[in-house]
């Protein structure tokens, strides 16, 4: 059980990324270039702590912090041996439909 309320974890994880980006020497805006996130959307999450997902993750590969993520839910990293492994493993499988004849 917490014991912690969500608006003040909401405000540690905005605090720990404001600090990573300033620590780095980034503006909002050369985080947002980097991250592909919006500039309107990282000003937001910095003033009210709201953002999706998948920006929040964009950020933290960012500003560091991601692998952290991956490690706290036990998740499995591939091990790629080559970059074509990689590519590999990012492609959609098409699928086959066959005629009725």
């Amino acid at each position: 059980m917490l014991f912690i309320s969500l608006s003040k974890i909401q405000n540690k994880l905005v605090q720990n990324v404001r600090d990573r980006r300033v620590q780095m020497n980034l503006t909002q805006e050369g985080l947002a270039e980097r991250s592909g996130v919006p500039l309107s959307t990282l000003r937001k999450f910095e003033q009210k702590g709201t953002i999706s997902l998948e920006s929040f993750l964009k950020i933290l590969s960012v500003v560091g912090g991601l692998e952290e993520m991956v490690e706290i839910l036990k998740l499995n990293k591939p091990d790629f041996k080559s970059i074509d492994e990689v590519i590999k493993s990012n492609e959609v499988q098409t699928k086959k439909r066959g005629h009725k004849k």
